[in-house]
Formats: structure tokens, C-alpha cells, sequence
């Protein structure tokens, strides 16, 4: 007890002198600290509301779907209230101002929502709606597109109704989907006079239902879900979007701690830099105390108790501004939650924040404090005495071990799987030994080939990148590291959008009709014609299911071993497909051959897309039995071909052959080009009013909607990288700070000796450009080699080099760090050199 208390008088008595710099080490970890607390107290009150707004999220007790009227059901005689829905794409015209655009049409009958609201403006516009006559709600993001406000008209088909409220939120309904499907909601009395409602129409019947407070509603519809399942009726519960909805935003929280978890992981480096320079400051001190009889574990224990309450003190400060951060979350998440976030502390997390703040500090404060047991007496002599490499320090290769099992079971916890924790860890351990190596290769190079023609400066500031106290590792891992992470997500994000702009593109329609009826067809090529625009493709598409693979039906296939099991969404799907017995330049045969059905007698050969048969087990030759309206038709699998998904054009997963289809019931789709996007508009609306069924889509629109949804997700990328950024500047902050006290004896030196001010200040930027373009540059290519990958892997995209971005990125990084650099060796260069030794003691 006398030995501990002897400890913590000592480091108390040096904790007051080194009070400033242990603050600058535990300012890298804090950023971090306060995101996993924001982010894990975040999720924790999103997972109570889901819980507690789960009526809320389905509006219903329960919801039966499928793409036939629905008719009596079971379900209606047990219910206390019911609604009915008929929902499907179809575009609208807003007569003020002629223009018209795609959207989700509602077709209501009933008091939906039964749980929560429609909130709309002016609040009672949802009684208005029920109270009879030809009156639509109408999602805002439509109404400011086209500037209508409520008591403007709407044509939905052959009917013109008053705007009588802007919807602002439906039950369950994200920002997102608002804007990807924008939905009109007008009474189910006037469907058939639309003229919408008609044979071959892809139509979805809805019902919802309302019971009795206290019914198990899982109890009520398991008798009739093996019947509902034959009848393809989907069916949704209160309890199953619970789970379905918590699940998805499990895995939301799961990735935004993770990315937390890199920003305290860079600090995590951040502490280790700086109590490495701090140790190396201590090493003479400790030789003075191993003189008067200290053991070095006692030395050691000093230093250790004042890192960890440093760290204690860094968590809590964390955790205090995670707290506070959490209020910012739900608006910054807005457009992407289902139900509305409360905010309160979540003493859980707090307490992780401080026990992760202070496992961090132990853990990456002792790999530089161990060195502490090797130093000797002698070393007050001899400062080199005792200096031990970490590749023969059995006990410090032990800590690292800890330091990757810290990385794994925090990353473990976080995703729920260990293969993914697996590669998360080997990603960090490569990302850090990509840049460490970088580093190391530089000094040696730099030690090895220095030049001695070049000019002193320059000479003596890439001299200081290898010689003792350098901050050359440190800085090009964290920095690069978080350069490396944020280009990557900003070079992805401009790759998608790049891709997405294919409407701009000469060579590429920019135009589709669809929902073209067969006695319409002839009438529509025509019209298309006579606006003085080309017919690119004319395709006949057919709605089919799938009945059973090589004899095996969804029924059998659910009684077998789950390893032997197809998936249920192969049996449950619906194909759209088209029938041609030759390809299309979106098309290559891989394997296999095209077969033609010259006779009803030939066997009948499909054509897959070959990733979707990979994903689902297919092979060549497979006996696939596909129902077409309710007959059956045998066909095998005769080749597989790679389909660019991502070019426009009229692409299916499924190809039949020409001669089996053409009588089934079926739409068509008409691919043209306009001029420009005034042409465009004016074509759009022509075709609307002559033919109010068919659907026009304007990919200029669909752009337009498309970067407004990336620029919603790129504002919640940059927003979670901040604390990667934060951090980075941070560790560079303190890295050069802590660094000062090393270069500060040097450039005194160099002063003395007779360098004028205007020489030490060049030597010092120059040191800090080669530092700060060495980590910014290692950071950017190692992001260009992972866009590389995701791209060719991921996302199937050409890579296209953010070459612009890339040196934006470049100069803002060196040009921070001159900068810090500078301010940070104003002291030294302004002032003598005998007030400074004098200042500093």
C-alpha cells in the first residue's frame, strides 16, 4: 500500500507538469469516444421507439397483398374495420401548368390508417378526402415540383380532382421513399372511371385490417397462410415489420458505429504517437529514478496511472459530448426513419464510451510505455542504453495481440458475425501496414539516396523524416488512413453519380413508355412517330411465376435440409419477361446457345442472366416449369448471358424464344429519344393526354429525382466521415505539438550556430510539405486502389479516376499541415534563442 501510494504522489506531482501535453494525447480520442456514444445512444432510443410506434409503422393490424383483387377474405369477418387499397404507377397531369410526371397512385376506400396519421396540411384535409366527390391528397415533394397549391386540380387518367392536401407523411413511409415514388391518393369509388383499372394493368390489390385490443393477430392468420401462400397473397403483421424494420436499422446502427469505431481507432493511433514521444521525453527521467533505486515496473506504474486518468478524463469528456451530439442525429437521419426518434440518455452507452475510452488508453498507451522496463541507470549516461526493438520485446508483440483481439471483439459486437468482424480486422491491419510500409520506405530511402547537392533547407527538413523524435509513421498511418477513408466514400459516391447521369449521354435513349396495352401499341408507335422522334425499341413483356426447378416445387422445396434448399424468392418472384431469339447490345452469350422453336412439339429453351443464376444455383439444362396466367409451360435453361443492367435499355433476367408468348397477356414498353428536355416535356404530355394509362419516363427526370436521393446520402456519408476528419486533424494537431518540444532543441541549436530565422522557417515548412504530402498522397492512392476494387467487384462500374478531387484533397491536407507546422514553430523562430532556453527551464 505505502508502494502504491508512493506511486501516486509521483505521478500526481509530474501529472501537473505535463498536464498540457497529456491533454493533447486524449484530444485524439475523444472525437471518437463521442461518436460511439452519439451512435450507440442513437440506436438504443430508436430501437425503443420502433418497439413502442409499431402500430404506427404498418398503420394496420395486419396487411394482405397481391396483384389480384383479393375478393372475401377469411380475415374480413373477424376484423372491426377494414380498408381496401388499389395502388400502381401511373403518370398524373397537372392541368394549371401542362406538366405531368410518374407517380404512385393510391386508390382508398376505408379509414386508413387505423394507427397514427396522415399528416397533411391544412390536418383535417384527410376528412375533406373521405367526405365524398372527386377530391386527392397529394405528396408534397410533387407539389412543390410542379408550384400547386391546395384547391389546384389534378388528372389521374381520365379524371380531373381537387387538391384538397399536401401529404406530408404516411405511416411507416421514409423521406426517401417520398421521393423515389411520390404518391396520389384518390378515392377507390372513381378507379374504373380513371380508366386505369383495366385487363393487363399491373395493379396491387391491398387490404388492411383492424382488430380487437388484445388479439394475437400472428395466432389469427396462421390457418389460412399455407392457403394465402398457394394463392401468392402476401401478408404483413404488426410484429413481423417490428422485427423486419428492427433489423434493418440494427444493421444502420451496426455500420455507423463501425464507422465511429475507424474514427476512435485513428485516435487510438493518435495516443499511441503521442505517449511514444512523451515516453521518449520520460526516458532520462526514469534513468534519474532507476539511479536512486525505483524499480522500472514502479517507474512504469507512474506514467500508467497518469495516462489512465487522462484517458478516464478524455472518455468522460467523450461521452459528455456524445450526449449531446445524439440530438443531432435524428435530423441528420430524418429522411431515412420509418418513426419519429425520442432522445434520452442511454447510460448504457455512456458507460461503454467510458470503459472502451479507458481500454483504449491502457491498450495503446502501454506498446510505448513498456519500454520503460529496459531502461537502466546507466542510461543517465549512456541515453541509448537499453533501447530494445519491439521485434525482440516478447511482451509488447503480447500487447499488440491484445490491441487486434480489442479491434475483432469490438467489431464482433458490432456486426453480430465473425467472418465480417474477421475481414474488418484484416482491412485495418492491411490499411496500417500499407501505410506504415510507405512510411518506413520513404525514411530508408530518403537515409539511403539523400542527395548532398541539394540546397541545406532542403537537405536538413528531409533529414528531420528519419531522424530521432520523427512523427513520419505516426502521421502518414492516421493521416493516410483517414484520407484513405473519406476519398474512398467521396470517389465511390462521384462514381455512382457519374454513372447515373447516362441520360446526358449522345448515344443513349432517353425516354420510355410503358403499360402499352396491345390494342394500343400500333397507336402509340405511331404517335411517337409523328412527334418527329425514332422508335429505338418496340418489346412485348409478359408477367410470369415459377413453378417448380427440375421437379421441385416451393412446397417440397420447403420440406427438404436448409443446405439443400433453393431460395423462397426464386419461387416467389414474378418475371418480366420478353421473348426474341436474337441479342441486344446490352447483351453477350456466355454459355450455351440461343434455340429457336420452329414447331409446338420443340422443347422450349430459356435464356438466364448468368449472375442471377450463379446467385440462385441455376445450371445449364435445368427443367424450369413457369406459370403464365395459369397455364403451365416446361422449358429448360439452353444458355446464360451477361446483362449490363446499368445501360438503358430493355433488359430481363429471363429470354424466351419467340413462337411461346406472343398470345399471353402482356404490356409493352416503347424506347425513343428526344432532342433535349423541352421536347422531352412536350412529348410526355402529348402522350399523356392521348393515352392516360400509359406511363412516360423521362430518365432526365429520373436523374434529377436519382442525385437528389445521393445528395441526401452524400450529406449523411460526409457527415459520419467528420469524425474520421476531426480525428485526423486532431492526431496532426497534437502529433505537431507534441513534436515542438523535440524540434524546439534542434532548431535552438541550429540558431546558435548562426541560422537566421528566414532559414529555420524554411526548413520547418519544407519539413512539414514532404510530411504532409507523403501522408495525403498515401491516403489517396490506397482510396484510388479501394474504389478500384468496389467498382470492378461492387458495383460493376468502369473505375474512373476523381482525379480533380484527389488534389483538392491533396493540397487542403499539405496545405493544413504547413500551416499548423508554421504556427506551431513561430515560438522558435521569432524569439532568441536564450529566452527560449530560458522560458522553458
Amino acid at each position: 500500500m505505502g508502494s502504491f501510494a508512493w506511486v501516486w504522489s509521483m505521478a500526481l506531482r509530474d501529472f501537473r507538469k505535463n498536464f498540457s501535453r497529456l491533454t493533447l494525447f486524449v484530444s485524439s480520442m475523444i472525437v471518437g469516444i463521442a461518436a460511439l456514444v452519439a451512435i450507440s445512444s442513437f440506436g438504443d432510443n430508436l430501437k425503443s421507439d420502433i418497439e413502442n410506434q409499431s402500430k404506427e409503422l404498418v398503420g394496420a393490424d395486419l396487411v394482405i397483398e397481391n396483384n389480384k383483387s383479393l375478393g372475401a377474405q377469411p380475415t374480413d369477418s373477424i376484423a372491426i374495420d377494414q380498408a381496401d387499397e388499389i395502388n400502381f404507377a401511373s403518370m398524373v397531369l397537372f392541368p394549371k401548368s401542362g406538366d405531368s410526371r410518374l407517380t404512385q397512385v393510391r386508390m382508398l376506400e376505408g379509414d386508413f390508417p387505423f394507427y397514427g396519421v396522415l399528416e397533411t396540411i391544412p390536418e383535417d384535409a384527410p376528412d375533406a378526402f373521405r367526405s365524398g366527390g372527386r377530391k386527392a391528397l397529394v405528396e408534397k415533394v410533387l407539389m412543390a415540383q410542379f408550384d400547386a397549391v391546395v384547391g389546384d386540380s389534378i388528372k389521374v387518367g381520365d379524371l380531373t380532382f381537387e387538391i384538397v392536401g399536401e401529404l406530408q407523411k404516411v405511416p411507416g413511409q421514409t423521406g426517401i421513399t417520398a421521393t423515389v415514388a411520390p404518391a396520389v391518393y384518390i378515392p377507390l369509388a372513381y378507379g374504373e372511371a380513371t380508366g386505369l383499372i383495366q385487363f393487363g394493368s399491373r395493379l396491387r390489390y391491398v387490404r388492411y385490417y383492424q382488430f380487437e385490443d388484445g388479439i394475437d393477430v400472428d395466432e389469427v392468420v396462421k390457418p389460412f397462410e399455407a392457403q394465402w401462400e398457394e394463392d401468392k397473397v402476401s401478408v404483413d403483421t404488426v410484429e413481423e415489420r417490428r422485427k423486419r424494420t428492427g433489423r434493418s436499422f440494427d444493421n444502420l446502427a451496426s455500420f455507423l458505429s463501425l464507422v465511429a469505431f475507424i474514427a476512435l481507432l485513428l485516435g487510438c493511433v493518435g495516443v499511441a504517437s503521442a505517449v511514444n514521444v512523451f515516453v521518449k521525453e520520460k526516458l532520462p527521467s526514469v534513468a534519474v529514478l532507476r539511479c536512486l533505486g525505483v524499480s522500472s515496473w514502479q517507474a512504469l506504474q507512474i506514467y500508467m496511472l497518469q495516462i489512465l486518468i487522462m484517458g478516464f478524463f478524455g472518455a468522460v469528456v467523450g461521452a459528455a459530448l456524445g450526449s449531446a451530439l445524439q440530438f443531432v442525429l435524428p435530423v441528420v437521419f430524418a429522411d431515412f426513419l420509418p418513426v419519429e426518434v425520442s432522445v434520452s440518455l442511454s447510460w448504457k452507452s455512456i458507460g461503454m464510451g467510458v470503459l472502451t475510452g479507458l481500454l483504449v488508453a491502457f491498450l495503446f498507451a502501454l506498446l510505448p510505455l513498456l519500454k520503460m522496463r529496459k531502461v537502466s541507470p546507466m542510461a543517465t549516461l549512456r541515453p541509448d542504453e537499453g533501447e530494445i526493438k519491439v521485434s525482440s520485446d516478447p511482451l509488447r508483440w503480447l500487447v499488440i495481440l491484445g490491441i487486434l483481439l480489442f479491434v475483432f471483439g469490438f467489431s464482433f459486437s458490432l456486426l453480430g458475425d465473425w467472418k465480417a468482424a474477421l475481414g474488418f480486422t484484416g482491412f485495418v491491419i492491411f490499411s496500417f501496414g500499407v501505410l506504415w510500409s510507405v512510411a518506413l520506405l520513404v525514411m530508408w530511402a530518403i537515409k539511403k539516396f539523400l542527395p548532398i547537392s541539394l540546397s541545406y533547407p532542403i537537405r536538413q527538413s528531409l533529414a528531420n523524416l528519419y531522424r530521432p523524435n520523427n512523427q513520419t509513421t505516426s502521421l502518414i498511418a492516421t493521416i493516410g488512413l483517414g484520407t484513405a477513408m473519406i476519398s474512398t466514400l467521396f470517389f465511390v459516391q462521384g462514381q455512382l453519380l457519374e454513372e447515373a447521369k447516362f441520360a446526358d449521354k449522345e448515344d443513349q435513349p432517353n425516354m420510355l413508355l410503358f403499360d402499352i396495352q396491345d390494342h394500343q401499341i400500333d397507336a402509340v408507335v405511331q404517335r411517337v412517330k409523328s412527334e418527329g422522334i425514332p422508335v429505338l425499341q418496340q418489346v412485348p413483356i409478359v408477367t410470369i411465376g415459377l413453378e417448380s426447378i427440375n421437379g421441385l416445387t416451393k412446397a417440397a422445396n420447403d420440406t427438404l435440409p436448409d443446405e439443400d434448399k433453393r431460395s423462397r424468392g426464386l419461387y416467389n418472384r414474378e418475371f418480366r419477361v420478353t421473348y426474341r431469339d436474337t441479342l441486344i447490345s446490352s447483351e453477350r452469350l456466355v454459355k450455351g446457345a440461343l434455340r429457336k422453336v420452329d414447331s409446338p412439339s420443340d422443347s422450349i429453351f430459356v435464356s438466364f442472366d448468368q449472375s442471377y443464376a450463379l446467385r440462385t444455383g441455376l445450371s445449364l439444362g435445368d427443367e424450369i416449369i413457369f406459370n403464365v396466367q395459369g397455364r403451365p409451360i416446361k422449358t429448360y435453361i439452353g444458355s446464360f448471358r451477361e446483362v449490363k443492367f446499368n445501360q438503358v435499355s430493355t433488359n430481363f433476367l429471363v429470354l424466351f424464344p419467340e413462337g411461346v408468348l406472343e398470345r399471353a397477356p402482356k404490356f409493352h414498353v416503347v424506347i425513343t429519344k428526344t432532342k433535349n428536355d423541352r421536347q422531352a416535356a412536350q412529348v410526355q404530355s402529348n402522350i399523356v393526354r392521348s393515352f392516360p394509362n400509359v406511363s412516360v419516363v423521362n430518365l432526365g427526370a429520373i436523374v434529377e429525382t436519382l442525385e437528389e436521393i445521393l445528395g441526401k446520402i452524400s450529406f449523411v456519408i460526409q457527415f459520419m466521415a467528420f469524425f474520421s476528419i476531426a480525428t485526423g486533424i486532431l492526431v496532426l494537431v497534437s502529433s505537431l505539438i507534441i513534436s515542438k518540444y523535440q524540434r524546439m532543441r534542434e532548431s535552438i541549436l541550429l540558431r546558435t550556430l548562426g541560422a537566421d530565422s528566414a532559414t529555420v522557417r524554411k526548413i520547418n515548412t519544407l519539413e512539414y510539405f514532404f510530411l504532409g504530402s507523403l501522408a495525403s498522397l498515401s491516403g489517396i492512392l490506397l482510396s484510388f486502389l479501394a474504389t478500384f476494387l468496389l467498382s470492378k467487384f461492387v458495383f460493376n462500374l468502369p473505375f474512373r479516376g476523381a482525379y480533380e478531387e484527389a488534389l483538392v484533397v491533396y493540397l487542403s491536407l499539405t496545405l493544413l499541415t504547413i500551416v499548423l507546422g508554421w504556427l506551431n514553430g513561430r515560438q522558435v523562430i521569432n524569439k532568441p534563442p536564450m529566452e527560449i532556453l530560458r522560458s522553458n527551464g
